[in-house]
């Protein structure tokens, strides 16, 4: 599997996220981006971190990078791309994903595990969990309070393209940032990009604290 990493001025989780997919036998590349075009990957990943420094707000300017224009076509034609947490930023800003992000309700960068309910499993990112899953994944933002319109939101629903939720241990809604609906990952409607605030590249072994995020990310791999 061919995966490649796209890397902006402040991102911080490439080598964590290019580590992770290598960990399950992925061949990755890291893409700069003031590329201009892709190669034939698998997969396209948007990576965690402050992208431009999170000027404006979190992937306003990033949107705008040249590599960008690449991604969104590789999208368009069916190619599969993951945000996590700045990268999932950077799809809302660049509408390759329904919503947008403002600053988590309590004003405090939060940075913890939190646990995570599957809401749906029909797509190629969750797979290989069922829904009610209950996962352990950390988490590591200042704007994650996910905002969407009511029709907008009724129509995610019914496509399901709202995959996971926050929650407690035991499946109850828990919400740490004030999110719609307790939201922390979505699609698009041909559930080819994902995005979600959750950092799965780092619960990928116990001594870390967790392993739940080697069934998320293997997930690509069938």
């Amino acid at each position: 599997m061919k995966v490649g990493v796209v890397v902006f001025p402040g991102t911080n989780c490439d080598r964590d996220t290019k580590w992770a997919f290598e960990k399950l036998g992925a061949d990755v590349d890291f893409i700069w981006h003031s590329e201009k075009e892709l190669k034939n990957y698998d997969l396209v990943v948007l990576p965690g971190g402050f992208s431009y420094g999170d000027y404006l707000r979190s992937g306003a300017i990033a949107r705008f990078s040249p590599i960008m224009n690449a991604v969104s076509e590789y999208a368009k034609k069916g190619g599969y791309v993951l945000g996590i947490c700045n990268g999932f930023q950077i799809l809302l800003e660049s509408h390759l994903l329904p919503g947008g992000m403002t600053r988590n309700e309590n004003l405090h960068f939060i940075s913890k595990f939190h646990h995570l309910k599957v809401v749906d499993n029909n797509n190629k990112f969750l797979q290989n969990l069922n829904v009610g899953d209950i996962i352990n994944i950390p988490i590591a933002h200042a704007e994650g309070n996910y905002k969407v319109d009511e029709n907008t939101l009724k129509r995610m629903y019914d496509n399901g393209q709202v995959i996971l939720k926050y929650c407690d241990a035991k499946g109850n809604e828990l919400n740490p940032n004030g999110s719609v609906d307790a939201i922390a990952g979505i699609c698009n409607e041909t559930k080819n990009v994902f995005g979600l605030m959750p950092h799965p590249e780092r619960a990928m072994e116990s001594i870390l604290g967790g392993e739940d995020g080697v069934k998320m990310l293997e997930g690509f791999f069938k």
